[in-house]
């Protein structure tokens, strides 16, 4: 595979509260969705200083639950939702909620498509309605999709 130079990004819109944010990796679609629908989560979903996901458990097939908790600027969190559509190594959409929190869920749309060298990975984070919590969460995507870049390169295939 040739070099591909990793540098994640993430872009909030604060208009619509969605949230777009890509990262190219080398390595296969296939061994980037598994890192997205297993408990790899917990070794990239992370921002470090800020949250620290440290558990994570999902079924990953259409009305599937998944539920991830963790520390947040040093206080337990719990984010929880289901699978809406899983087309592996393609396309994986999910809900997202804070557990116990008012309010509708947000939607987490990943897809993945294959790229000289790899893979591009880009998320489209939507409905968020706090202002606030899409810097965060843009924030949040980036740091862990270069998380997510470092280890994917160390274990090529």
């Amino acid at each position: 595979m040739s070099e591909i130079k990793t540098r994640a990004r993430a872009v909030a819109d604060l208009i619509d509260g969605r949230i777009v944010a890509s990262v190219e990796l080398a390595t296969t679609p296939e061994r980037v969705f598994q890192a997205l629908a297993s408990r790899e989560i917990v070794d990239w979903w992370v921002n470090p200083g800020v949250f620290d996901t440290r558990e994570w458990s999902g079924d990953v097939r259409v009305g599937g639950q998944w539920r991830a908790s963790g520390i947040a600027r040093g206080q337990p969190y719990t984010l929880e939702g289901k699978f809406l559509e899983v087309d592996a190594p393609r396309k994986l959409v999910q809900t997202w909620h804070l557990a116990g929190a008012a309010g509708t869920p947000s939607t987490v749309t990943y897809l993945l498509e294959p790229i000289d060298g790899g893979t591009r990975l880009t998320v489209h984070h939507q409905d968020i309605v706090a202002p606030d919590q899409r810097s965060n969460v843009g924030a949040g995507w980036r740091a862990s999709f270069e998380r997510l870049a470092e280890i994917l390169s160390d274990h090529h295939g």
